[in-house]
């Protein structure tokens, strides 16, 4: 494990392998770099892989206050430790934040998103506007398991009853260890809207990832948001949900980073 420093002095913790071009791994709501792990090492005979914990989450640090703002610092941080240039891979809802680095000018050479978390059209339903601020009091007056629920229901779209049966897995208390970070993913997402404004200033190129088996909203969103991107292109990977699979991802990656 390394360290950088971001620009509000926060310890940012990351691990670094691989050969070629840099790449760094951004993952989404209760995830660390634990998640990423697996696929940094199905990338590393092609690409050096910086895969780190986002502020909040396994050894790096938790300044206050949160902002976006710094989310995206901490990516720059990381992004200046490799020389400069960087390509980024962001999962989830760490591919709303790999936007968003981009968008503010991120030395980004290349980004691919995998399932980045948009919703187009009508059909599904949004989070409160006061998504955010309802987890920080849930939070904050120790209900972190609350706090998980209402983003597995409201954000995540997770159906109540399997919700409840999800309180008895074995991961449900690292889920609950992660909860105040599931503040900072939900200012991270907004309210879910594709940001058309702020992606045609996105001009590096794109590849926008989903999963075949995964709802249909997922991938709706996904040919949005590629053709809303000056340099986007979209892909579906067949039989594959929300969850990595590195094996079959790796190899798209390594053939767009690499390239």
């Amino acid at each position: 494990m390394r360290t950088v420093r971001s620009a509000d002095g926060t310890k940012i913790a990351f691990d670094q392998a691989g050969q070629g071009p840099p790449v760094i791994l951004v993952v989404g709501a209760f995830n660390d770099r634990s998640t990423g792990a697996p696929l940094a090492k199905a990338l590393e005979p092609g690409l050096t892989v910086l895969n780190y914990d986002r502020r909040g989450r396994g050894a790096s640090g938790d300044t206050q206050p949160y902002t976006v703002e710094r989310e995206v610092e901490d990516l720059d941080a990381l992004i200046r430790e490799v020389g400069g240039a960087a390509g980024v891979f962001g999962y989830s809802s760490g591919g709303n934040l790999a936007l968003e680095g981009a968008a503010r000018g991120l030395k980004i050479t290349k980004l691919a998103l995998y399932e980045a978390v948009f919703v187009v059209g009508d059909g599904v339903p949004r989070p409160p506007k006061d998504m955010a601020d309802q987890l920080s009091r849930l939070v904050a007056s120790g209900r972190r398991g609350d706090a998980v629920e209402l983003f597995q229901t409201r954000l995540v779209g997770i159906p109540e009853p399997v919700v409840a049966q999800l309180r008895h897995a074995p991961f449900r208390p690292a889920l609950e260890a992660t909860a105040h970070t599931l503040v900072y993913d939900a200012r991270v997402v907004g309210d879910l809207t594709l940001p058309a404004a702020a992606l045609q200033s996105i001009t590096m190129p794109t590849l926008v990832v989903y999963g075949g088996q995964s709802p249909a909203f997922m991938g709706d969103a996904a040919k949005a948001l590629a053709a809303a991107l000056p340099n986007g292109q979209v892909r579906a990977l067949e039989g594959q949900s929300h969850d990595i699979a590195p094996m079959v991802l790796a190899p798209v990656l390594l053939d767009f980073f690499g390239s």
